[in-house]
């Protein structure tokens, strides 16, 4: 795929999860793997779900360089089988690593969103992407080794290319293992759900997340605890925030929330014009996803009585719990977020100024404030 087109299964700023060397945080995911290789239980289909950004794509390349790199116990015979293995770990300088690394391992195939006849990235995996895996399962089998198929992400699958994928699941080629990335597994035919074994990611903690941030490179922030809040556990999400300024601009938000229900106009059109900067479409997409972030943890705030700790930015919590300060409140809030998340999306989709939609956005939550005093 060109360098100036995304590429649909890689965080932006973040190493491709073939290249990710270590996975933190889900040892319970990887030990329920590796029990079911060392038992002989190994499934053919396995769903690997989980917000985004915690390791589902990494935990499945790592699984396929596992599978592939690792001979199967009865190819030495009764007596020189090896131990069961204790770690999905694969020497980076074994063949297999250095095939995956550089895309030419034959017994693998990774199944993501294609270009169209336009070279534009489709929006959903379609029926031929998955069609392809015919040949690849024919080139693959004379030599009788395992192969392994990853689809990232599965919720991608239009009815079609879903239905394709069900037929093998419910006839899988001979020593064939399929995983299956999902963000949203209710999004998958309830089928295919049931024909896989899942495997069921969380969100990292501090630690972990730490860790896996120095993996990948970003700058590690001082502000940790506004970007675990933030981030949810995510090192997707983190990346992204850390990548095009997140926290300052959660932070100018919940400034501009401070000043409610009077609200400062001139930063309000500031944040807006921000938005609507040459070339700042992905900020423009953050923003909105913040907005609802914020919206978000006030009604949880005014639900529960108290405002979500840690604090995602300075002085959050009493401008939390100043405008949502009662369950009547935190209904307010929820009802707008819907609101304002249909507006937003709906706009976006007919092109509208984005500075003209941000400052629509903000002055329904300035009418919301008013109505919950």
């Amino acid at each position: 795929m060109s360098d100036d087109i995304p590429t649909p299964d890689q965080a932006p700023g973040a190493p491709h999860p073939r290249e990710t060397a270590q996975l933190f945080g889900q040892d319970t995911a990887e030990q329920a793997f590796r029990s079911a290789y060392n038992s002989d239980r190994l499934h053919h289909g396995w769903l690997l779900t989980g917000p985004r950004g915690v390791g589902k794509a990494t935990l499945a390349w790592r699984i396929a360089r596992f599978l592939l790199a690792t001979p199967p116990a009865d190819d030495g015979g009764l007596f020189d089988a090896p131990p069961p293995p204790q770690t999905l770990e694969i020497d980076p300088d074994h063949p297999v690593s250095h095939r995956i690394s550089a895309g030419a391992e034959p017994g693998l195939s990774a199944i993501t969103r294609s270009l169209n006849d336009q070279g534009r990235l489709r929006n959903e995996i379609v029926v031929d992407d998955i069609r392809k895996l015919g040949k690849f399962f024919g080139l693959s089998s004379a030599d009788g080794g395992r192969r392994v198929v990853i689809v990232d992400a599965a919720d991608e699958m239009n009815v079609s290319a879903a239905n394709a994928l069900l037929k093998m699941l419910e006839e899988p080629p001979a020593r064939t293992t399929l995983l299956l990335i999902s963000h949203q597994p209710s999004r998958l035919l309830p089928t295919i759900r049931s024909r896989c074994r899942t495997l069921r990611l969380s969100p990292l903690g501090p630690e972990d997340m730490q860790a896996a941030l120095a993996q990948t490179g970003a700058e590690v922030l001082s502000q940790t605890d506004h970007l675990a809040a933030l981030a949810a556990g995510s090192v997707g999400d983190a990346v992204r925030l850390i990548n095009l300024g997140g926290l300052e601009i959660y932070a100018e938000l919940i400034a501009i929330l401070g000043t409610l229900p009077r609200m400062d106009h001139q930063r309000a059109l500031k944040l807006a014009e921000a938005a609507a900067q040459r070339g700042a479409a992905e900020r423009f997409e953050l923003l909105l996803t913040l907005i609802d972030v914020a919206l978000s943890r006030l009604a949880m705030t005014g639900a529960t009585g108290i405002a979500p700790l840690p604090e995602a930015a300075p002085n959050e919590a009493e401008t939390l719990t100043r405008l949502s300060a009662s369950p009547h409140q935190a209904r307010n809030w929820a009802e707008v977020a819907a609101t304002i998340t249909a507006r937003a999306r709906h706009g976006q989709a007919v092109n509208l100024d984005p500075a003209a939609l941000v400052l629509d956005t903000m002055f329904k939550i300035k009418e919301t404030s008013g109505q919950s005093r």
